[in-house]
């Protein structure tokens, strides 16, 4: 009822997070219990965020898709990566499968394979939708997949911060990194690179003889 007071399109994705949230939790339903569903469910309550942060700052435009299916598929990422650090912590399929119903159609390759696919789709659609919009951010790219593998290194942590993601702010190497990121992002937002904007056009670059 509030969110009807801030816009319509803020009203109407608080409603799809309140779907999101019965699709997850409750039967017949509950998709925490069925493997890749669990992930792919849970994580889609990132971009309904961003969708809600999105609206509240304006209801004229929407937000590039890109830049939504880039901020899922990191979620997603983050949620596989959690599950395989908790996965290997048990060391047990049948131990896991009481903790987490979803790892009875697990494994630990199925798990790795799957967070590798989504950190290879995050990274996709948000580098789409940085060089849409700043071609110089093209650089910070190669350093935000940095990102992903420095997650993957955590995971195989023993008591791997990445099951308790409420405890990354003690990460020191990763809070250093992703303050990095912060100031190359933002350094790249004030310096233009002329020659980079080549790569923008359609046509192939002409060498000159």
């Amino acid at each position: 009822t509030l969110g009807y007071f801030v816009n319509l399109p803020f009203l109407l994705v608080v409603l799809w997070l309140w779907i999101m949230g019965i699709l997850y939790n409750v039967k017949p339903f509950r998709t925490k219990d069925i493997a890749f569903f669990d992930v792919l469910t849970e994580s889609i309550n990132n971009a309904i965020r961003l969708l809600l942060g999105w609206f509240i700052v304006t209801n004229s435009y929407y937000p590039p898709i890109s830049l939504i299916i880039g901020y899922w598929f990191a979620g997603a990422f983050l949620m596989a990566t959690k599950r395989f650090s908790e996965f290997r912590m048990f060391n047990n399929p049948k131990e896991a499968g009481k903790y987490r119903k979803s790892f009875q159609l697990y494994s630990l390759k199925s798990l790795l394979i799957s967070s590798f696919f989504y950190a290879m789709s995050s990274n996709l659609f948000l580098g789409v939708f940085l060089t849409k919009y700043r071609v110089e951010l093209i650089i910070f790219m190669p350093f935000l997949m940095g990102l992903y593998c420095y997650y993957f290194y955590i995971a195989f942590k023993e008591d791997s911060v990445a099951q308790k993601p409420e405890k990354l702010i003690f990460e020191k190497g990763l809070v250093a990194y992703v303050l990095g990121l912060c100031l190359l992002f933002g350094l790249l937002m004030y310096i233009d690179i002329p020659f980079l904007e080549n790569f923008t056009n359609a046509d192939l670059i002409e060498i000159k003889k």
